[in-house]
Protein backbone atom coordinates (compact mmCIF):
# COMPACT_ATOMS: atom_id res chain seq x y z
CA UNK A 1 0.00 0.00 0.00
CA UNK A 2 1.38 3.49 -0.42
CA UNK A 3 1.66 5.22 2.76
CA UNK A 4 3.41 8.16 1.16
CA UNK A 5 1.64 11.32 2.65
CA UNK A 6 -0.28 14.21 0.30
CA UNK A 7 -1.19 17.85 0.55
CA UNK A 8 -4.38 17.65 -1.53
CA UNK A 9 -6.66 21.36 -1.64
CA UNK A 10 -9.67 22.62 -3.34
CA UNK A 11 -10.77 26.13 -3.53
CA UNK A 12 -13.28 28.17 -1.99
CA UNK A 13 -15.38 30.02 -5.03
CA UNK A 14 -17.01 33.79 -5.32
CA UNK A 15 -19.68 33.67 -8.23
CA UNK A 16 -19.48 36.94 -10.44
CA UNK A 17 -22.98 36.75 -11.50
CA UNK A 18 -25.65 34.37 -11.76
CA UNK A 19 -27.21 33.91 -8.55
CA UNK A 20 -30.20 31.22 -7.52
CA UNK A 21 -30.63 29.81 -10.52
CA UNK A 22 -27.58 26.79 -10.36
CA UNK A 23 -30.32 24.84 -9.57
CA UNK A 24 -32.95 26.06 -11.70
CA UNK A 25 -30.79 24.47 -15.43
CA UNK A 26 -29.45 27.97 -15.64
CA UNK A 27 -25.69 29.74 -16.38
CA UNK A 28 -23.52 31.39 -13.83
CA UNK A 29 -19.87 32.56 -13.82
CA UNK A 30 -18.09 31.27 -11.08
CA UNK A 31 -14.62 31.36 -10.02
CA UNK A 32 -11.95 29.35 -7.82
CA UNK A 33 -10.35 31.61 -5.36
CA UNK A 34 -6.84 31.47 -3.98
CA UNK A 35 -8.91 30.80 -0.22
CA UNK A 36 -8.66 26.73 -0.13
CA UNK A 37 -9.43 24.00 2.42
CA UNK A 38 -5.84 22.01 2.24
CA UNK A 39 -5.66 18.31 3.68
CA UNK A 40 -2.54 16.77 4.76
CA UNK A 41 -3.29 12.71 3.75
CA UNK A 42 -1.62 10.06 4.92
CA UNK A 43 -3.10 6.08 4.45
CA UNK A 44 -2.56 4.05 7.54
CA UNK A 45 -3.70 0.72 6.78
CA UNK A 46 -6.52 0.84 8.92
CA UNK A 47 -10.26 0.51 8.33
CA UNK A 48 -10.71 3.73 9.77
CA UNK A 49 -10.55 7.36 8.73
CA UNK A 50 -9.07 9.95 11.56
CA UNK A 51 -10.20 13.72 11.18
CA UNK A 52 -8.16 16.27 12.49
CA UNK A 53 -8.11 19.92 12.24
CA UNK A 54 -5.95 22.85 12.45
CA UNK A 55 -7.99 25.20 13.83
CA UNK A 56 -9.73 22.82 16.61
CA UNK A 57 -9.04 20.84 19.17
CA UNK A 58 -11.40 17.89 18.24
CA UNK A 59 -10.79 14.71 17.34
CA UNK A 60 -13.21 12.65 14.81
CA UNK A 61 -12.58 8.63 14.30
CA UNK A 62 -14.89 7.33 11.18
CA UNK A 63 -15.92 4.10 10.61
CA UNK A 64 -14.91 2.91 6.67
CA UNK A 65 -17.77 -0.02 7.40
CA UNK A 66 -20.17 2.39 9.17
CA UNK A 67 -19.89 6.00 7.32
CA UNK A 68 -24.08 6.28 7.39
CA UNK A 69 -23.63 7.23 11.34
CA UNK A 70 -22.28 10.32 11.15
CA UNK A 71 -24.76 12.98 10.28
CA UNK A 72 -24.89 14.38 13.78
CA UNK A 73 -21.20 14.98 13.51
CA UNK A 74 -21.08 18.75 13.81
CA UNK A 75 -17.40 19.23 12.19
CA UNK A 76 -17.49 15.67 10.78
CA UNK A 77 -20.94 15.36 8.47
CA UNK A 78 -19.36 16.97 5.53
CA UNK A 79 -16.66 14.74 5.32
CA UNK A 80 -18.34 11.44 6.32
CA UNK A 81 -21.21 12.44 3.88
CA UNK A 82 -18.56 12.81 1.44
CA UNK A 83 -16.85 9.57 2.17
CA UNK A 84 -20.32 7.93 2.07
CA UNK A 85 -21.64 9.41 -1.29
CA UNK A 86 -18.15 8.37 -2.64
CA UNK A 87 -18.24 4.54 -1.28
CA UNK A 88 -21.44 4.26 -2.66
CA UNK A 89 -20.65 5.37 -6.05
CA UNK A 90 -18.40 2.51 -6.21
CA UNK A 91 -15.43 3.43 -5.66
CA UNK A 92 -12.82 1.75 -2.61
CA UNK A 93 -12.55 4.03 0.56
CA UNK A 94 -8.95 2.93 2.31
CA UNK A 95 -8.21 4.23 6.05
CA UNK A 96 -6.58 7.28 6.40
CA UNK A 97 -5.29 10.02 8.73
CA UNK A 98 -6.46 13.37 7.26
CA UNK A 99 -5.80 16.73 8.55
CA UNK A 100 -7.82 19.85 7.62
CA UNK A 101 -6.28 23.50 7.11
CA UNK A 102 -9.20 25.34 5.97
CA UNK A 103 -8.28 29.28 5.06
CA UNK A 104 -11.62 29.66 3.44
CA UNK A 105 -13.69 31.84 5.81
CA UNK A 106 -16.49 30.06 7.08
CA UNK A 107 -19.90 31.18 6.79
CA UNK A 108 -18.73 33.94 4.64
CA UNK A 109 -21.02 32.60 1.36
CA UNK A 110 -17.43 31.29 -0.44
CA UNK A 111 -18.14 27.80 -0.06
CA UNK A 112 -15.64 26.39 2.45
CA UNK A 113 -18.44 23.72 2.66
CA UNK A 114 -17.73 22.98 -1.02
CA UNK A 115 -13.95 23.05 -0.55
CA UNK A 116 -13.77 20.54 2.12
CA UNK A 117 -16.03 17.84 0.26
CA UNK A 118 -14.41 18.38 -3.19
CA UNK A 119 -10.93 18.71 -1.30
CA UNK A 120 -12.20 14.89 0.92
CA UNK A 121 -13.45 13.04 -2.17
CA UNK A 122 -9.86 14.22 -4.10
CA UNK A 123 -7.98 12.95 -1.11
CA UNK A 124 -9.85 9.53 -0.63
CA UNK A 125 -8.90 9.02 -4.59
CA UNK A 126 -5.20 9.58 -3.97
CA UNK A 127 -5.22 7.53 -0.67
CA UNK A 128 -6.98 4.54 -2.76
CA UNK A 129 -4.94 5.12 -6.06
CA UNK A 130 -7.61 6.38 -8.32
CA UNK A 131 -7.70 8.88 -10.99
CA UNK A 132 -8.68 12.16 -10.19
CA UNK A 133 -11.90 13.64 -12.45
CA UNK A 134 -12.61 16.87 -11.32
CA UNK A 135 -16.17 16.88 -12.84
CA UNK A 136 -17.22 13.37 -11.07
CA UNK A 137 -16.22 14.51 -7.66
CA UNK A 138 -18.12 17.61 -7.92
CA UNK A 139 -21.29 15.71 -8.37
CA UNK A 140 -20.17 13.23 -5.87
CA UNK A 141 -19.79 16.13 -3.89
CA UNK A 142 -23.13 18.16 -4.61
CA UNK A 143 -24.74 14.91 -3.35
CA UNK A 144 -23.20 14.29 -0.36
CA UNK A 145 -24.57 18.42 0.31
CA UNK A 146 -27.94 17.38 -1.08
CA UNK A 147 -28.56 13.97 0.73
CA UNK A 148 -26.08 13.69 3.82
CA UNK A 149 -26.17 17.15 5.39
CA UNK A 150 -29.57 18.18 3.72
CA UNK A 151 -28.42 21.56 1.95
CA UNK A 152 -30.14 21.36 -1.14
CA UNK A 153 -27.85 23.16 -3.42
CA UNK A 154 -27.17 23.13 -7.11
CA UNK A 155 -24.03 21.63 -8.66
CA UNK A 156 -22.34 25.39 -9.13
CA UNK A 157 -20.00 25.54 -5.76
CA UNK A 158 -18.73 21.94 -6.27
CA UNK A 159 -17.82 22.65 -9.47
CA UNK A 160 -16.02 25.67 -8.90
CA UNK A 161 -14.29 24.47 -6.36
CA UNK A 162 -12.98 21.38 -8.25
CA UNK A 163 -12.43 22.58 -11.89
CA UNK A 164 -11.39 26.21 -11.09
CA UNK A 165 -8.58 27.59 -13.33
CA UNK A 166 -6.33 30.68 -12.16
CA UNK A 167 -6.75 33.71 -13.63
CA UNK A 168 -10.13 32.47 -15.35
CA UNK A 169 -13.96 32.42 -14.12
CA UNK A 170 -16.22 29.41 -15.62
CA UNK A 171 -19.19 30.25 -17.73
CA UNK A 172 -21.23 26.82 -16.02
CA UNK A 173 -24.35 26.05 -18.10
CA UNK A 174 -26.12 23.81 -15.14
CA UNK A 175 -28.46 22.16 -16.81
CA UNK A 176 -26.12 19.73 -19.11
CA UNK A 177 -22.96 20.61 -16.40
CA UNK A 178 -20.67 21.53 -19.19
CA UNK A 179 -18.52 24.64 -19.22
CA UNK A 180 -16.00 27.11 -20.86
CA UNK A 181 -12.94 28.94 -19.08
CA UNK A 182 -13.88 33.02 -19.24
CA UNK A 183 -10.52 34.90 -19.25
CA UNK A 184 -10.72 37.50 -16.42
CA UNK A 185 -9.77 40.89 -17.29
CA UNK A 186 -11.31 43.67 -15.68
CA UNK A 187 -9.57 46.30 -17.70
CA UNK A 188 -8.98 49.16 -15.03
CA UNK A 189 -10.73 47.23 -12.21
CA UNK A 190 -10.73 45.51 -9.76
CA UNK A 191 -13.03 42.86 -7.75
CA UNK A 192 -13.40 43.71 -3.78
CA UNK A 193 -15.09 41.00 -1.54
CA UNK A 194 -16.36 42.30 1.14
CA UNK A 195 -17.73 40.27 4.17
CA UNK A 196 -20.57 41.57 6.27
CA UNK A 197 -20.20 39.57 9.69
CA UNK A 198 -23.47 38.40 10.37
CA UNK A 199 -23.73 34.89 11.10
CA UNK A 200 -25.97 32.72 8.75
CA UNK A 201 -26.68 29.29 8.35
CA UNK A 202 -27.99 28.70 4.98
CA UNK A 203 -29.19 24.78 5.93
CA UNK A 204 -31.56 26.52 8.54
CA UNK A 205 -32.09 30.01 6.77
CA UNK A 206 -34.65 30.39 3.70
CA UNK A 207 -32.22 28.60 1.08
CA UNK A 208 -34.41 25.07 0.51
CA UNK A 209 -37.61 27.08 0.71
CA UNK A 210 -36.74 29.05 -2.36
CA UNK A 211 -35.50 26.13 -4.17
CA UNK A 212 -39.27 24.73 -3.39
CA UNK A 213 -40.69 27.90 -5.22
CA UNK A 214 -38.71 27.71 -7.98
CA UNK A 215 -39.97 24.00 -7.94
CA UNK A 216 -43.65 25.39 -7.50
CA UNK A 217 -43.10 27.90 -10.28
CA UNK A 218 -41.82 25.17 -12.81
CA UNK A 219 -44.24 22.81 -12.32
CA UNK A 220 -47.49 25.57 -12.99
CA UNK A 221 -45.73 27.00 -16.09
CA UNK A 222 -45.29 23.41 -17.46
CA UNK A 223 -48.69 23.20 -17.82
CA UNK A 224 -48.19 26.28 -20.32
CA UNK A 225 -45.55 25.71 -22.34
CA UNK A 226 -42.89 22.72 -22.75
CA UNK A 227 -39.96 23.14 -20.76
CA UNK A 228 -37.28 21.36 -18.50
CA UNK A 229 -36.26 24.22 -15.64
CA UNK A 230 -36.54 27.75 -15.62
CA UNK A 231 -33.68 28.61 -17.36
CA UNK A 232 -35.20 27.54 -20.80
CA UNK A 233 -37.21 30.52 -20.68
CA UNK A 234 -36.67 34.03 -21.99
CA UNK A 235 -37.98 37.09 -20.13
CA UNK A 236 -40.88 37.51 -23.19
CA UNK A 237 -41.85 34.12 -22.58
CA UNK A 238 -42.07 34.24 -19.04
CA UNK A 239 -43.83 37.58 -19.19
CA UNK A 240 -46.78 35.86 -21.70
CA UNK A 241 -47.54 32.67 -19.53
CA UNK A 242 -46.82 33.50 -15.93
CA UNK A 243 -50.13 34.72 -15.54
CA UNK A 244 -50.65 31.49 -14.00
CA UNK A 245 -48.27 31.81 -11.04
CA UNK A 246 -49.22 33.03 -7.62
CA UNK A 247 -47.81 36.57 -6.47
CA UNK A 248 -44.89 35.84 -4.81
CA UNK A 249 -44.32 32.62 -6.73
CA UNK A 250 -43.92 35.41 -9.54
CA UNK A 251 -41.46 37.28 -7.84
CA UNK A 252 -39.04 34.47 -7.36
CA UNK A 253 -39.39 33.05 -10.65
CA UNK A 254 -39.26 36.25 -12.19
CA UNK A 255 -35.92 36.81 -10.64
CA UNK A 256 -34.23 33.39 -12.25
CA UNK A 257 -35.27 34.17 -15.68
CA UNK A 258 -33.90 37.78 -15.59
CA UNK A 259 -30.60 36.53 -13.65
CA UNK A 260 -30.43 34.38 -16.79
CA UNK A 261 -30.34 37.30 -19.57
CA UNK A 262 -27.87 39.17 -17.07
CA UNK A 263 -25.36 36.29 -17.50
CA UNK A 264 -25.70 36.39 -20.87
CA UNK A 265 -25.20 39.75 -20.79
CA UNK A 266 -22.64 39.78 -18.26
CA UNK A 267 -20.48 37.09 -20.46
CA UNK A 268 -21.06 39.92 -23.97
CA UNK A 269 -19.50 43.08 -21.46
CA UNK A 270 -16.78 40.97 -20.05
CA UNK A 271 -16.06 39.78 -23.72
CA UNK A 272 -16.07 43.65 -25.12
CA UNK A 273 -14.30 44.86 -22.21
CA UNK A 274 -17.39 47.08 -21.08
CA UNK A 275 -16.76 47.18 -17.13
CA UNK A 276 -19.26 49.89 -17.09
CA UNK A 277 -22.44 47.22 -18.52
CA UNK A 278 -20.84 44.51 -16.23
CA UNK A 279 -21.34 46.87 -13.45
CA UNK A 280 -24.82 47.83 -14.17
CA UNK A 281 -25.41 43.87 -14.37
CA UNK A 282 -24.09 43.73 -11.07
CA UNK A 283 -26.46 45.94 -9.16
CA UNK A 284 -29.43 45.24 -11.18
CA UNK A 285 -28.70 41.83 -10.30
CA UNK A 286 -28.62 42.79 -6.18
CA UNK A 287 -31.31 45.02 -6.28
CA UNK A 288 -33.27 41.69 -8.27
CA UNK A 289 -32.21 39.39 -5.08
CA UNK A 290 -33.21 42.08 -2.67
CA UNK A 291 -37.11 42.85 -4.03
CA UNK A 292 -37.82 39.49 -6.16
CA UNK A 293 -35.77 36.81 -4.45
CA UNK A 294 -35.37 38.20 -0.69
CA UNK A 295 -32.09 36.87 0.32
CA UNK A 296 -30.29 39.82 0.73
CA UNK A 297 -31.43 41.21 4.32
CA UNK A 298 -30.45 44.69 5.92
CA UNK A 299 -26.88 44.32 6.28
CA UNK A 300 -25.98 42.72 2.77
CA UNK A 301 -28.09 45.34 1.89
CA UNK A 302 -26.42 48.09 3.67
CA UNK A 303 -22.89 46.51 2.38
CA UNK A 304 -23.96 46.87 -1.00
CA UNK A 305 -25.31 50.49 -1.52
CA UNK A 306 -22.24 51.76 0.68
CA UNK A 307 -20.42 50.22 -1.83
CA UNK A 308 -22.65 51.52 -4.91
CA UNK A 309 -22.32 55.00 -3.53
CA UNK A 310 -18.76 55.27 -3.15
CA UNK A 311 -17.45 57.08 -6.95
CA UNK A 312 -15.03 54.35 -7.84
CA UNK A 313 -17.33 51.70 -7.37
CA UNK A 314 -19.15 50.74 -10.66
CA UNK A 315 -21.23 47.97 -9.37
CA UNK A 316 -21.88 45.73 -6.16
CA UNK A 317 -23.58 43.06 -5.36
CA UNK A 318 -24.23 40.20 -2.70
CA UNK A 319 -22.24 36.49 -3.89
CA UNK A 320 -23.79 33.10 -2.59
CA UNK A 321 -26.55 32.33 -1.17
CA UNK A 322 -27.60 35.14 0.88
CA UNK A 323 -29.16 35.58 4.37
CA UNK A 324 -25.35 37.08 4.71
CA UNK A 325 -21.71 36.51 3.66
CA UNK A 326 -20.01 38.21 0.95
CA UNK A 327 -20.57 41.17 -1.70
CA UNK A 328 -18.21 41.28 -5.02
CA UNK A 329 -17.66 45.51 -6.05
CA UNK A 330 -16.05 46.46 -9.14
CA UNK A 331 -13.72 49.34 -8.03
CA UNK A 332 -11.39 51.38 -9.78
CA UNK A 333 -7.62 50.30 -8.89
CA UNK A 334 -6.40 53.44 -7.90
CA UNK A 335 -8.93 53.69 -5.17
CA UNK A 336 -9.27 50.68 -3.56
CA UNK A 337 -7.84 51.85 -0.11
CA UNK A 338 -10.32 54.57 -0.05
CA UNK A 339 -13.40 52.83 -1.67
CA UNK A 340 -12.33 50.48 1.79
CA UNK A 341 -12.14 53.21 4.42
CA UNK A 342 -15.50 54.53 2.96
CA UNK A 343 -17.35 51.24 2.78
CA UNK A 344 -16.13 50.42 6.19
CA UNK A 345 -17.51 53.45 8.13
CA UNK A 346 -20.66 53.60 6.41
CA UNK A 347 -21.76 50.12 6.86
CA UNK A 348 -20.74 49.63 10.56
CA UNK A 349 -22.21 52.83 11.67
CA UNK A 350 -25.36 51.52 9.74
CA UNK A 351 -25.37 47.97 11.71
CA UNK A 352 -22.79 47.51 13.99
CA UNK A 353 -20.37 45.19 12.22
CA UNK A 354 -17.24 45.58 11.16
CA UNK A 355 -16.47 44.32 7.04
CA UNK A 356 -13.63 42.15 6.69
CA UNK A 357 -12.24 42.95 3.12
CA UNK A 358 -10.49 39.66 1.49
CA UNK A 359 -7.52 39.81 -0.45
CA UNK A 360 -6.96 36.77 -3.00
CA UNK A 361 -6.41 35.80 -6.47
CA UNK A 362 -8.56 33.70 -9.14
CA UNK A 363 -6.78 30.00 -8.52
CA UNK A 364 -7.21 26.72 -9.63
CA UNK A 365 -9.62 23.77 -8.59
CA UNK A 366 -8.12 20.57 -6.71
CA UNK A 367 -4.16 20.83 -6.84
CA UNK A 368 -2.29 17.10 -5.30
CA UNK A 369 1.09 17.33 -4.11
CA UNK A 370 3.44 14.95 -2.59
CA UNK A 371 3.78 16.43 0.90
CA UNK A 372 7.60 16.86 2.03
Amino acid sequence: MNMKSYKISAAGRVNLIGEHVDYCGGKVLPAALSFKNTIKMTPNGTNFINLSWTTLPDKVTLDIDKLAEYKDEKYAKYQAGSAYVWQRLGHKIVGCDMEYDCKVPFGSGLSSSAAIEVSTIAALCVAAGEEINPKEIALAAQKAENEYVGMNCGIMDQYASACGKKNHAMLLNCKAVESVYVPIEFGDYQLVIANCNKPHDLVTSKYNERRQETEQALALLQTQTKIDCLADLTVTKFDEISRVLPTIIRKRAYHVVSECERVRLAMQSMSTGNMLMLGELLNASHKSLRDNYEVTGKELDSLAFAAQAHPACIGSRMTGGGFGGCTISLVRKDSVEDFKKFVSERYTKETGYPVTFYDCEIGDGIIVEEND
